[in-house]
């Protein structure tokens, strides 16, 4: 019997995989252990092996494409096989089939329909069901404010149905249908997540159990609603929205207007004010016909312009620049969407603050001289303040701790994550029990952390499990920066670069090598006066590199 593959998950946080390359292609026999693909994750590329043996019929992701975890990825059976009842959604029949008989309960076959629902209603002709609206961005659920229809009202295309507040604002909210209202699914107060039955509407006498039953309306997709009048599908089409909300503006007396978007779009397009026109459309609204339509009063005669006036008052454009946009669309990375969507978490959860401060690095430069002239033994600077780090958190615990909503872990061992940057962005490696590795340890680690790291090579584990980050720009010249914390961390360090500059020591104005670091802290966790005391223990390591020896 073919085994259908699914897109495995191969990390912790994986969503979706792409395919980098197919290692078999469809004919190859496949014993089991031989690997499929290499697989891209959001951390690593991995190789993935096949648990089953036959032969490769078909390849559901190509390569280059990207598709979420549990997605039909290949199948394998034997050589002919029929596959197709898997490939037209007969895998999740066969999954449901053995997983009743499992219960003692096989489905019988001719009381399900064609898509595997047994007993579904059928929808009646010309009735709608109305989705709560996802009308902003970082929408999750919204509140009915207020309803301006009520069941057995006559609704038609573009009137208001209700004041919806979201996360943002209140806003008010159309209808894309013409019919009687049904339904309402929520009351006026009353919270619930997008895409919860909001209303239905319909012909009159309709029954409305029978609706409810049936699901969803199968001729629109999750339309719900839109602009208002004759100009809904047209705004539609130019804006690509999903929904769309009258837009309001404060006419000279302070009442204010409606119009619908498109109108609005045309009026700023023409020059036309809003508060000129009369709206022809629900509650006088103004819809796009009434802006199409709008004859502005006859305008008095405007004065004469003198030739010279005119001279003076019209500059020729000189030395013009010529030539020709362009741009591209590039597909983002799995990597690059992880990055994105972990930082944005971090940034607008935790609460950052930042201290500065800046270290004298004349021992440390004069030390590590010293160390590299041993044989066989290569430290950086980085090496060392990553090793200042983990004494300096085993004296300040409050700094290598989790936040967890109701708890805040206290991790008793200091694993370091340091940031490295790939071709696709970054990833953190992680120094596991750094407080008990040498300076000697932590540079060859770093060193075949971070090589494999911009080879791919990296594995899962070991860019998990850490407990503070280390993010170091000063390769690159970069004085002082602040970094976003890598949850579940409580802080982040940033090293910038060590420069020369005029400093005072015993009265005296010398030249000094000095360094800038920056912690990022989660206030959540770690106060001011917490970060400042773990600062000043890692500023007393560095400057004085021999404590670090012991």
């Amino acid at each position: 019997m073919a085994e259908v593959i699914n897109m495995p998950r191969l990390s912790d946080t994986m969503e979706e995989g792409t395919v980098a390359k197919w290692l078999k292609k469809v004919g190859d026999k496949v014993e089991e252990g031989d690997i499929l693909a290499e697989i891209e994750t959001d951390k690593a590329t991995m190789e993935f092996e096949s648990f089953h043996e036959g032969t490769l019929l078909h390849i559901g992701i190509e390569e280059g494409d990207g598709a979420p975890v549990d997605s039909l990825l290949a199948i394998i059976g034997e050589d002919g096989e029929d596959i197709s009842s898997l490939l037209n959604g007969g895998a999740k029949v066969i999954e449901e089939k053995q997983a009743s008989e499992a219960e003692g309960s096989a489905p019988d076959a001719e009381e399900s329909d064609d898509d595997g629902d047994s007993g579904s209603s059928e929808m009646p002709e010309g009735v709608e069901i109305v989705k709560m609206p996802r009308l902003s961005d970082t929408m999750e659920e919204g509140t009915v404010a207020s309803w301006l229809k009520k069941v057995g009202d006559k609704v038609e295309e573009g009137d208001i149905l209700a004041e919806i507040e979201t996360d943002k604002a209140t806003m008010e909210f159309e209808s894309f249908y013409s019919g009687t209202l049904l339904y309402i699914g929520i009351e006026e107060g009353e919270s619930s997540p997008v895409d919860a039955v909001l209303a239905i509407i319909g012909p009159e006498g309709t029954n409305v159990d029978t609706v409810l039953k049936s699901g969803s309306s199968p001729k629109k997709e999750s339309v719900q609603a839109a602009p208002t009048g004759s100009d809904a599908v047209e705004e539609k089409r130019e804006t690509g929205a999903h929904t769309t909300v009258a837009d309001t503006k404060m006419a000279n007396n302070g009442q204010r207007i409606f119009a619908s978007p498109l109108a609005k779009k045309i009026a700023k397009e023409k020059g036309i004010s809003l508060s000129d026109i009369n709206g022809s459309g629900d509650n006088g609204r103004i819809i796009k016909k009434d802006v199409e339509n709008f004859k502005p009063a006859t305008q008095t005669e405007q004065p004469t312009i003198e030739k010279g006036q005119v001279d003076n008052a019209i500059t020729a454009p000189i030395n013009q620049p010529v030539g020709q946009e362009g741009s591209e669309e590039v597909k983002n990375s799995q990597m690059r969407k992880t990055i994105a969507k972990r930082l944005s978490e971090s940034k607008f959860t935790a609460p950052h603050y930042y201290l500065t401060i800046e270290v004298d690095m004349d021992n440390a430069w004069a030390s590590r001289v010293k160390i590299n002239d041993l044989p066989d033994t290569k430290v950086s600077f980085n090496d060392m303040v990553v090793k200042a780090c983990a004494m300096a958190l085993k004296k300040h615990p409050q700094v290598n701790t989790t936040w967890n909503g109701d708890t805040t872990r206290y991790n008793h061992h200091v694993h370091i994550g340091v940031a490295v940057a790939v071709d696709d962005g970054l990833v953190v490696p992680v120094l596991k029990f750094t407080d008990q590795m040498n300076l000697t340890q932590i540079g060859a680690s770093v060193k075949d952390l971070a090589g494999r790291a911009r080879t791919k090579k990296l594995t899962p584990a070991e860019m998990e499990g850490s407990t503070f980050t280390v993010s170091n720009l000063g390769m690159f010249g970069i004085v002082e920066f602040t970094s976003i914390i890598n949850q579940p961390n409580s802080a982040i360090l940033s090293v910038g670069a060590i420069v020369e500059k005029p400093v005072v020591r015993n009265g005296e104005i010398v030249v000094g090598k000095t360094m800038k670091v920056t912690l990022a802290c989660d206030h959540r966790t770690v106060d001011g006066a917490t970060g400042s005391q773990f600062l000043l223990t890692l500023r007393a390591y560095l400057e004085n590199p021999v404590t670090m020896l012991a």
